[in-house]
């Protein structure tokens, strides 16, 4: 993957280059970004530069790193067990399937990924038989004589065994060894970690970007591209997901309009609260990943809502699929409600995260939600 083969954040890549071909390479760096913001494109391409750029074969060395091929480019990247391994899952064991979804989806989430090889209902985890894995091979000679990268995608992923494990590694890496730390959210990675690495923000794409690049790799018509550059919040993985219509927001949406009259009707009435227990045992079964990404998706109805509710109508962008009237559900959430709405939300999706038991954290949201809808906005 080549720079100029990544959307937008041009400085970023000017600052990469430049730095490197004025020898100023940090032996460990973290690329933060949300998703979708470019940052898993961007340290492969890097790499790609790194590798390639002082290589003696140039060519050659584009086309390894093109197929995610070169032997001394290596990655780690959340996995689990499924019908294939059964036990002691490493990166290796999953490098064509690897290969693959980089080649299909190099802006995709972990939610993507964990669907690509079929584990969606689990949670992908880099665990201390990565980090042994990793240790072994940058203790070995690079092959080609130059730099040996090593990308850890959703480095937050990592638990605390592999984290100390590595921890000496990256500190003091072997002679011209590179460590490439991708994630999303920095806070969850521990701060001995972070403490070794350099650290490199990526903002949101814009727009613009988005909707050029949708016109260029896809033919949308250029109104097409504006709308839904406006809608993807400046994440191109959520880009393509609207350009493809996925089925996905048609299910959350029909779960989040059945959760929202239920826990309308709940309060005070016993036999409602019934069908919420019913409710919290449906999603629970759907598996973490699927939670953590539906209550993302309630976190942004709220948020529209609330923009529709204060007639701000120009920053809208929803439009449901199911035939719920959004302007008659908006005044529900006003300023007396909203933040205690997002702060549930998110504390549900962080309980969820660290494998709390999701019915009983969804039923606690459920009946929190109840008071909240019921609840009046202060008058001024």
């Amino acid at each position: 993957m080549l720079f100029n083969q990544i959307i937008g954040q041009e400085h970023i890549k000017k600052h990469l280059q430049t730095s490197a071909e004025n020898g100023r390479i940090p032996h460990a760096q973290l690329f933060v970004g949300k998703e979708g913001s470019g940052t898993l494109p961007m340290a492969i391409a890097y790499a790609q530069f790194l590798l390639c750029n002082f290589s003696d074969d140039s060519e050659t060395c584009n086309i390894k790193c093109n197929k995610l091929q070169h032997p001394d480019l290596h990655f780690a990247f959340p996995v689990t067990t499924n019908d294939s391994i059964k036990k002691h899952p490493v990166s290796n064991l999953f490098l064509e399937d690897w290969r693959q979804f980089i080649n299909e989806q190099p802006y995709g989430s972990l939610f993507n990924w964990l669907q690509h090889i079929g584990v969606e209902n689990k949670q992908g985890l880099i665990g201390v038989d990565e980090a042994l894995e990793i240790v072994k091979k940058l203790q070995l000679k690079s092959y080609e004589g130059g730099f040996k990268v090593m990308i850890i995608w959703m480095a937050e992923k990592m638990n605390i065994a592999a984290a100390n494990k590595l921890l000496k590694l990256i500190e003091e890496p072997p002679n011209k060894t590179i460590f490439l730390l991708v994630t999303e959210n920095e806070e969850q990675i521990i701060n001995t970690i972070k403490s070794r690495c350099q650290a490199l923000h990526f903002p949101s794409l814009s727009e613009q970007d988005i909707a050029n690049s949708l016109q260029v790799n896809y033919q949308v018509s250029e109104n097409e591209s504006a709308n839904i550059a406006q809608q993807a919040e400046g994440n191109y993985n959520k880009a393509l997901h609207l350009l493809n219509n996925d089925s996905g927001d048609v299910i959350f949406e029909q779960w989040f309009v059945t959760w929202i009259r239920t826990a309308f009707k709940a309060k005070g009435n016993a036999a409602v609260v019934q069908q919420l227990v019913a409710w919290s045992d449906t999603i629970a079964k759907s598996g973490r990943e699927t939670q953590k990404r539906f209550l993302n998706y309630c976190l942004q109805f709220f948020r529209q809502a609330l923009l529709l509710n204060y007639k701000s109508e120009n920053l809208v962008f929803m439009e449901t699929k199911t035939g719920f009237d959004l302007s008659k559900f908006a005044p529900f959430v006003h300023a007396g409600n909203i933040l205690e709405i997002e702060k549930e939300l998110n504390d549900a999706i962080y309980h969820i995260e660290r494998n709390g038991n999701a019915k009983i954290i969804l039923l606690d949201l459920s009946m929190k939600l109840t008071r909240f809808l019921h609840k009046k906005e202060a008058k001024v």
